[in-house]
């Protein structure tokens, strides 16, 4: 059966003074459906309850570049900074530091494999509450932490053979049991056992965010990005949600296909989550990869947090 989605239209109600610069790197939801974005503007993480009324915000200097979010069973919340930043951290609902892992601003040696080199993502096991980290744009490799964020073992080397990986740049759980990796510029999901043995991948186009649905909902909701400058305009080719079963079979997508910032499009769904109606929620960087290269360039707040509700 085909799952099916309608945009809502300026669903975030941001308020004045506050801007996401366009780029929205991560989204989570917790406990009570309310929204979470980890974005790039003036407030890192922005709160908004499920009708996109603005709660709360924090983070304003602590982060240098904004890129993953994840909330666990007791709605903590875990930041993936990208570099310079290359640090993750747990906080409470609340927003302060329980734990930080890297220090802020000291990367490890480029594709050397130790943490972390601008890490991208993180997952959580549903029941031990181990971390998986994705890492990342200097870094080919995923590490697995403890639930207090000791190292445990890591996985990956560059290349595109199994296993391997260019540009792991999102990571989530399936179930209690794999670990499925967004391998972007391999343009697959590769999937893995809890130690890091290669299980299967899967071909996407250029895959930016994958996720678990919530509430019972097993299936993978995975953001395409689009094409490269040399096709552009052409359609097929990302710039929508494709949603999969855990083993792999294509129940639904959504998005127009070409990028613009019409309800119904995407410009580069980079972090991607659902709620427990089955609402998805997907945050953008829509400068980066859009705005920034338009001529004339867009002029106000792009859009970068969008809601896709479920029929």
């Amino acid at each position: 059966m085909t799952i099916t989605y309608s945009p809502v239209k300026n669903w975030a109600k941001i308020p004045l003074g506050i801007s996401f610069y366009g780029d929205c790197g991560g989204v989570a939801v917790d406990s009570k459906d309310n929204v979470y974005v980890f974005n790039r503007g003036t407030d890192p993480v922005c709160v908004f309850d499920p009708e996109g009324n603005f709660l709360r915000s924090f983070g304003q200097g602590e982060f240098d570049r904004p890129h993953g979010i994840e909330i666990d069973n007791e709605d903590n919340i875990y930041l993936v900074d990208d570099g310079p930043g290359n640090f993750i951290q747990k906080r409470t609902n609340s927003g302060e530091i329980i734990f930080t892992v890297g220090e802020r601003g000291k990367e490890a040696p480029w594709q050397g494999g130790d943490m972390f080199n601008r890490p991208t993502d993180i997952a959580i096991h549903p029941n031990t509450g181990e971390l998986f980290v994705s890492d990342g744009y200097g870094n080919s490799r995923v590490h697995k932490l403890s639930p207090n964020g000791d190292h445990i073992k890591s996985w990956g080397v560059p290349g595109s053979e199994e296993g391997e990986f260019s540009l792991p740049h999102n990571i989530s759980m399936i179930g209690d049991d794999k670990v499925i990796v967004a391998d972007r510029e391999n343009f697959r999901l590769q999937i893995f056992d809890l130690e890091g043995n290669f299980i299967d991948q899967w071909h996407l186009h250029h895959p930016m965010s994958v996720t678990e649905g919530k509430n019972g909902d097993k299936n993978l909701y995975i953001g395409e990005m689009g094409p490269p400058d040399v096709q552009e305009g052409v359609k097929g080719l990302g710039n929508r949600i494709v949603i999969l079963t855990p083993d792999g079979k294509k129940v639904g997508d959504f998005g127009r296909g070409l990028p613009g910032q019409d309800d119904d499009q995407f410009v580069a769904p980079h972090g991607v989550t659902t709620d427990s109606k089955g609402n998805v929620y997907v945050g953008e960087v829509a400068w980066t990869f859009w705005g920034s290269k338009q001529d004339p360039q867009p002029l106000g707040e792009l859009i970068s947090l969008r809601k896709w509700e479920k029929q």
